[in-house]
């Protein structure tokens, strides 16, 4: 071989070297900016969290930013997937787990918004997760957190399939997690064993008594939703009346559930259940076909068949589908104060606010009762806070007694000397009295409670329309 030979097959091995060091740097900058995505998305998940539940301008533009990072996440790992199996050692579980984040971003979506069409979202991606089996090696990697995050999906996949009444699914999913919780107790003995054995028990006894409507033997599942087939046309000749009188609409809703014992799963009681689905329209089916090559869109995306979800709120109450609510499970006064007031506070002109309240009723036991503000008592609420003051609802007993013996007689003198007139009401209820300043707008007030009476002769203080629905304080004995 003479020396130019040499030369050149020299020259081809550096240019071969160089290649390779060229592409392994480039594949070292991608999996570093994956690894970077990835830990970007997480503290931008974690930091909805912090986010104020109630307000809309507050929480959009984060929600917006996590939605995009997610995207370029998603999209980066389908390019790449191959790279990453091989560089990253990427495993199916994790792209479950991003999968799962998500569905969960477009599940709360549906809670912030009410949009209903986001739940069809949020079940294409767990529907996926299920399909494709992403966690279906979980069980191998013999870490007890990873099958806490797999028991985590199905149970916020059982809750979309619950809220869209996808009944046969349902019961598949209660049917695997059973065998997943099995899994899980067997191998790892845990602490949190009674807690998911809780869940469990609980989505069971829900799916039960949602379905207790049966005709020939067959379970029959019935929608609360609106449809257009269940709004009835108007009559002719209507148009041009409704055209010289003020119109309203129900734009901001509470539906809050404080039954101290009630069916219930996770925070979502079956009165609440019903009733959000009762305010809700029926969502239309999911456009969004998931698939491995698709890319997930955001909701906040010029391109995605839904609206911009930062145009939702911005003056734009015409377009919303389904009125904007606010779902609490047992919430303290102070709670249920905040949440009302924001709600309040977002109502457009011509916007009524709806509010229903579930809760077990409070007497005062007062034997004169006159002023209807606070006298005829209210409904309680959750009653968390930190001093020792009682939330019972037997009659008070008097002054001298409430201290117990061991008070000081000073101290007894003090609190009657500023005690107001008559007996002490309950700080910790709702009154009444407590919903007069929200009659400067519309209000429809739905109370479903044993003492729902206390509330008949609220009076319309400021001349706004006012509509209020009261349960009976018994049930007639057939429901017995």
């Amino acid at each position: 071989m003479t020396a130019t030979g040499i030369n050149s097959i020299e020259k081809n091995g550096d240019q071969q070297r160089l290649n390779e060091g060229s592409t392994n740097d480039n594949d070292d900058k991608l999996v570093q900016e994956f690894s970077h995505l990835l830990e970007k998305s997480k503290q931008l998940f974690n930091g909805l969290r912090d986010l104020p539940q109630y307000g809309h301008k507050q929480w959009q533009p984060h929600f917006g930013r996590t939605f995009d990072v997610y995207t370029k996440l998603w999209k980066f790992q389908q390019q790449h997937r191959v790279l990453l199996d091989k560089k990253y050692n990427l495993k199916r579980w994790q792209i479950g787990e991003i999968a799962s984040k998500i569905g969960q971003l477009y599940y709360h979506f549906y809670i912030r918004t009410s949009e209903t069409n986001y739940l069809n979202e949020a079940f294409s991606f767990y529907s996926a997760i299920r399909t494709r089996a992403y966690y279906s090696k979980v069980n191998r990697e013999e870490k007890p957190d990873l099958m806490v995050k797999k028991l985590r999906y199905y149970a916020r996949f059982i809750v979309v399939c619950l809220l869209l009444k996808k009944t046969k699914i349902m019961r598949e999913l209660v049917g695997e997690l059973n065998r997943q919780i099995d899994e899980y107790v067997k191998a790892y003995d845990p602490d949190d064993s009674l807690e998911w054995q809780l869940v469990l028990n609980e989505i069971s006894t829900f799916i039960d008594i949602d379905n207790q409507l049966n005709i020939d033997q067959i379970p029959i599942a019935l929608s609360y939703r609106l449809t257009n087939a269940l709004i009835p046309p108007l009559p002719l000749g209507s148009e041009k009346i409704l055209s010289n009188i003020q119109l309203y609409s129900v734009e901001e809703i509470l539906i809050i559930g404080n039954y101290q014992d009630q069916i219930k799963f996770s925070e979502l009681t079956i009165d609440m259940y019903r009733m959000l689905q009762a305010v809700e329209k029926q969502p239309i089916e999911s456009t969004l076909a998931y698939d491995e090559k698709s890319t997930m869109q955001s909701p906040t995306s010029t391109n995605h068949q839904q609206r911009d979800i930062y145009n939702l709120y911005d003056g734009d109450f015409q377009n919303r589908l389904n009125p904007h609510k606010y779902l609490l499970y047992k919430p303290n006064f102070s709670q249920i104060y905040a949440f009302t007031a924001s709600a309040f506070k977002e109502l457009p002109n011509n916007g009524i606010l709806f509010l229903y309240i579930s809760a077990d009723g409070y007497d005062t036991y007062l034997k004169s009762k006159v002023e209807q503000s606070y006298d005829f008592g209210g409904v309680k609420t959750n009653n968390r806070h930190d001093d020792k003051i009682e939330n019972s609802n037997s009659p008070p007993t008097s002054a001298t007694n409430t201290l117990g013996k061991n008070s000081s007689p000073s101290i007894v003198t003090t609190t009657t000397a500023t005690s107001p007139i008559g007996p002490v009401k309950d700080v910790h209820n709702i009154f009444p009295g407590d919903l007069y300043p929200f009659l400067r707008k519309p209000l429809f007030l739905i109370i479903d409670s044993n003492n729902s009476i206390a509330f008949q002769n609220m009076p319309n203080l400021f001349g706004q329309p006012f509509i209020s629905l009261l349960s009976p304080i018994k049930l007639p004995i057939v429901f017995h």
